[in-house]
């Protein structure tokens, strides 16, 4: 493999294929410090497409972990004016963004819980001003990630260490649908069509509610509104939409559930990075909504602060499905990074729901919060069971995979 050629076919795939940057359009850049290499590269990209201004702006995390151990918690937490201003500027202007994140799962390890969710409550406050801006502005908006060696490092231990690194390119690039020939904006746009299909294919069965059932003790159910959709139906878009990618890679449906129809116990499958901190073996109990108790030997006590950053982040915002038997899942890779590893598995979001607005029958509620945060639920014997507006009960997935 020429890496340095397929560097660029993934930013180009980032910029038409995530992006779908416009003439003249800024494009608004936050970049993990660690992959700063790969920045340019992808400027660049977005400039041939015609980009009319790219700008970067770094995440420090190893500066953050330093300032956390020093400064008090309240001080972490806050958004200076200048912060906000960076980003709104740009974003009033009609600006997209891109977040390309980087991964040190080991940099947080010995980063005390209140001062890691401090470093969390930080740089998604940040985050939501972009999130704002794409609810209400219709603004194209991408997550992706740059691979680092010292990722590399702490996924790819059985791999020759001077091998790590190119391998994980390879790996990320299979993982985004890239090779040395194919063209990507085809690719995807396929890929996009099968996603859709599906989706509106859920959708035809009307589910008022999810029965999720796994050995690890999962037993939950979700309850859905009419607006509930995992395909894109007849969704009226505005004139000015651009088409995108939200997440390089992808391969989830997901739609947004009822605020208060979520009781029962699920248990996570995959770790939960918060703040650049791990969290693993955890679970939440639910009852009409709301998380109601959380389930954890460690991290414990961050997992109840998320839940209580605000007074709707105890409710879900998203329900996800993903086969098991997905190109990510069968990696045999955890990633730890929500982006990837919530491909591998089926998913549930706290916080804020994918629906912009009310519910269009007044007697459901769509969950709003200042929190969006994905947790992996998908098992290798995942069983979900759909209930239709006539109380017939179809099986959508049977050990793991759909079935439908």
């Amino acid at each position: 493999m020429e890496l340095k050629k397929m560097q660029e076919k993934y930013a180009y795939t980032l910029a038409r294929v995530g992006l779908n940057v416009q003439k003249g359009q800024t494009v608004l850049v936050e970049a993990a410090i660690e992959g700063a290499y790969f920045t340019p590269i992808f400027a660049e990209e977005c400039y041939k497409l015609g980009a009319g201004n790219v700008v970067v702006h770094y995440l420090d995390e190893p500066n953050l972990k330093v300032a956390a151990k020093y400064r008090r918690d309240e001080d972490v937490r806050r958004v200076e004016p200048w912060e906000s201003l960076q980003c709104t500027q740009y974003l009033e202007e009609g600006a997209c963004y891109i977040r390309l994140e980087g991964v040190d799962p080991a940099l947080m390890a010995d980063v005390p819980e209140d001062q890691a969710n401090a470093i969390f409550a930080h740089t998604d406050a940040i985050r939501n001003i972009m999130r704002k801006a794409s609810r209400e502005r219709h603004c194209q908006w991408c997550i992706a990630m740059i691979p680092t060696k010292v990722w590399a490092d702490q996924i790819l231990k059985d791999v020759k260490e001077e091998e790590r690194y190119e391998e994980l390119w390879k790996l990320i690039l299979k993982l985004c649908y890239i090779d040395e020939d194919n063209d990507v904006v085809k690719t995807w746009e396929e890929k996009n069509a099968r996603k859709r299909e599906l989706g509106d294919r859920i959708d035809a069965y009307e589910f008022t509610k999810l029965h999720y059932t796994a050995a690890n003790g999962t037993d939950l159910t979700v309850e859905l509104t009419p607006d509930s959709k995992f395909g894109f139906g007849k969704r009226k878009l505005p004139e000015d939409f651009v088409r995108f990618n939200a997440n390089i890679p992808t391969e989830e449906i997901c739609t947004t559930p009822e605020k208060y129809g979520t009781n029962g116990i699920v248990y996570a499958s995959r770790p939960l990075v918060l703040g650049g901190k791990s969290v693993e073996n955890f679970g939440f109990r639910f009852e009409n909504g709301k998380v109601v108790e959380v389930l954890a030997e460690e991290g414990k006590e961050m997992l109840e602060a998320l839940v209580k950053m605000d007074e709707n982040a105890g409710y879900l915002g998203e329900a996800a499905l993903v086969e098991y038997h997905s190109p990510i899942s069968m990696s045999g890779i955890v990633y730890y990074t929500t982006l990837i590893d919530e491909n591998a598995s089926c998913h549930l979001a706290l916080g804020r729901g994918l629906n912009n607005g009310k519910c269009s029958d007044p007697k459901y509620t769509f969950n709003d919060s200042m929190i969006h945060i994905d947790f992996m639920i998908g098992t290798k014997d995942m069983h979900i069971v759909g209930t239709t507006k006539s109380g017939e009960e179809v099986v959508i997935f049977d050990e793991g995979d759909f079935a439908i």
